[in-house]
């Protein structure tokens, strides 16, 4: 079996997305959500981080709006940017159903992260890349670029986060390519009753992992309807968020093996980067 550290909590990868048609990437977005079920436990530290800087607020690969819409409802003015309008269409929606004044200080923006330039350039005062994202883009180039559009948009002194699943030795010994359970859900938004299996392949000349997820839907005893997402992972560590955020102009001011910021430890299963871009802090508005 898969553990939800892999193939529950990843979003398609660029390119993937890019071939989705509208009603295959309608299912497949309502079903990330089914799998985020399992909450991951970050708000939180997103929530602090707020409060601290300030907004606004930017998150690329923003995705359904699973961090962006509670940072709006704190009443954080938030830029959510994603290349996939079917996840931009369920965060309009879930930002509506948060409550009458959330959709205002929500703004979405369809785009891909790499080579981002949003109009009025430096001005926020976070930017975050959340659970797993930056581990779809699939190159070493792709990953840094991602790094370096989030720090082109950060005032001077905003905070950048990122954050990453650290698989273990013995969990990527597992990745054969063998199909397990993932899980068997009821979906509330169709009624229907979901399966989900997965199967991963490491690749260990390249550093990528190939993620299979196949999802089942129907009635019980009803005809299933099938749905299946394909990603490619680039693995990074703690050194490569550390050297790509000094690449791109950032002040690491700690990774993380946590979400309560406690400094990444040997056998930690993720990566926090908190990060500072250099220069005096503008007053708070």
């Amino acid at each position: 079996m898969i553990g939800l550290s892999t193939t529950s909590y990843v979003r398609l990868s660029r390119m993937a997305m890019l071939r989705r048609d509208p009603k295959t990437a309608a299912a497949l977005a309502r079903l990330y959500d089914l799998d985020l079920l399992d909450d991951p436990g970050d708000i939180d530290l997103y929530l602090a981080l707020a409060s601290r800087t300030g907004g606004p607020i930017l998150e690329i690969a923003a995705g359904s709006g699973r961090v962006a819409v509670p940072l709006a409802k704190a009443g954080y003015e938030v830029t959510a940017v994603d290349i996939d309008p079917a996840m931009l269409a369920r965060a309009e929606k879930a930002a509506a159903q948060a409550g009458p004044e959330v959709p205002a200080r929500l703004e979405r923006v369809e785009a891909d992260i790499v080579g981002l330039n949003l109009p009025g350039g430096a001005r926020f005062r976070l930017a975050i890349l959340a659970l797993n994202s930056i581990l779809l883009l699939e190159t070493r180039d792709a990953q840094e670029a991602a790094l370096e559009a989030m720090a082109r948009h950060l005032e001077p002194g905003g905070i950048a986060v990122v954050d990453v699943w650290l698989p273990s030795a013995d969990e990527l010994a597992r990745y054969d390519g063998r199909v397990g359970l993932e899980y068997v859900r009821d979906d509330l938004e169709t009624g229907l009753l979901v399966t989900k299996t997965a199967a991963a392949q490491h690749e260990p000349a390249t550093g990528h992992i190939h993620l299979t997820a196949i999802y089942e839907e129907a009635a019980q005893g009803g005809e299933p309807r099938r749905w299946v997402r394909e990603d490619r992972l680039r693995l990074v560590n703690a050194d490569d968020l550390r050297s790509m955020a000094e690449s791109a102009g950032l002040e690491v001011e700690v990774v993380a093996g946590d979400y309560n910021l406690n400094p990444v430890g040997p056998h930690d299963e993720r990566a926090v980067l908190v990060a500072r871009m250099r220069g005096r802090p503008a007053p708070p508005a």
